[in-house]
């Protein structure tokens, strides 16, 4: 994406002027902001946050160039958040840690646990987790292009903390082991994804568990091609297949269940395809955007690489990370979100829409 592959104190009220210190979203709730292990991080705290109720967590992986006050503006997820109830975490690459501000996806440090970028990202996390009370089976992580490559290597590496993923212009596991390879993977695609799916399963080890994974792309993507997108969804079907019982059954393949057409009202077509498990639970979604180049769909032209015709990425990873939670034994407060607190004719009414959506 663009040139190169690439201490705690109580909430201070100020504006929020992206040049260091506390501040305050423009819109409502707290955009704060620290530092771990020499890298910045910023979170958004929506203004309905109550500590006696557990929410979610999105970590938002910014792409090469950008960072965290960039892609919260062209994601527009803090919006979302204040909306439903959930906080926001964006880890932020350092100059020192790439010249370009990429994720260094491609290094094999960060391609492991315990390791690298990858266990800054879940310091970062841990920070968050201590200081307000987040629902455990409800954290996700989400990127764009390098960041997206990362997200793929935190579901991977951490399959126990992250409940789904979603990957908008990135690529599979272990796409490239170097620089160079980074760059021919960006061009024609990373090795064979069956064989990656393995890897990233025996990289899992007794951390494994299904993945949930959603994908975005453009088709007109000239920094990460198309095949990628493709190749993310074979890994992790692979994966994931073996994750639910240790072999290969067919469990879940990459052969779409339903594959539909939307568009967006003046705006760009989309291809929508469906991944269902053996259950024909949807566990994998994926969404090929017409005319698109290497962008966030529906996002914001207040922050870099958005393509404001695309469909609602934001808004579409919410609801499917909403519909993929874990199911481990959390003790404690009971959490709750959004969700939890609408009446039941809401429900119903955000039910209907969501199947009208599907039909497209």
């Amino acid at each position: 994406m663009g040139g190169s592959v690439f201490s705690h104190s109580h909430h201070k009220m100020a504006r929020a002027d992206g040049n260091g210190g506390y501040g305050m979203d423009e819109k409502a709730g707290m955009f704060l902001q620290d530092s771990y292990r020499g890298k910045r991080y910023k979170w958004f705290v929506p203004s309905g946050y109550d500590p006696n109720c557990p929410v979610p967590l999105v970590v938002m992986l910014h792409g090469c160039t950008q960072n965290a006050d960039d892609f919260a503006a062209g994601t527009r997820m803090n919006e979302l958040a204040e909306e439903n109830m959930f906080i926001v975490l964006y880890p932020e690459q350092s100059f020192t840690g790439n010249y370009n501000k990429c994720w260094n996806w491609f290094r094999p440090v960060n391609q492991q646990r315990g390791k690298g970028e990858p266990a800054i990202i879940v310091g970062m996390v841990e920070k968050i987790k201590n200081r307000y009370a987040i629902d455990e089976n409800r954290i996700f992580a989400a990127g764009l292009s390098a960041g997206g490559a990362m997200s793929v290597i935190l579901g991977v590496t951490y399959p126990d903390l992250f409940a789904g993923i979603g990957v908008c212009a990135g690529l599979e596991y272990k796409a490239a082991r170097h620089v160079m390879g980074a760059y021919t993977a960006m061009a024609k695609g990373g090795p064979n994804p069956i064989q990656q799916g393995r890897k990233a399963y025996d990289e899992m080890g007794t951390h494994a568990a299904v993945m949930p994974v959603i994908v975005f792309h453009g088709d007109h993507d000239g920094t990460v091609t198309l095949k990628n997108a493709d190749q993310v969804i074979t890994q992790w079907a692979v994966t994931n297949d073996l994750a639910q019982d240790g072999q290969l059954t067919g469990w879940l393949d990459d052969q779409a269940d339903g594959i539909m057409t939307g568009h967006v009202p003046e705006g760009r077509e989309y291809q929508h395809y469906l991944y269902e498990n053996d259950d024909g639970k949807v566990m994998m979604e994926k969404f090929i955007v017409a005319g698109m180049g290497h962008a966030w769909p529906g996002g914001s032209p207040k922050g870099s690489y958005t393509d404001s015709k695309g469909p609602d990425a934001s808004r579409i990873m919410w609801e499917f990370f909403m519909s993929h939670t874990m199911d481990k034994e959390v003790s404690g407060k009971q959490a709750c979100h959004a969700e939890d607190k609408k009446p039941w004719w809401q429900k119903l009414y955000d039910f209907c829409l969501k199947k009208a959506r599907i039909k497209e």
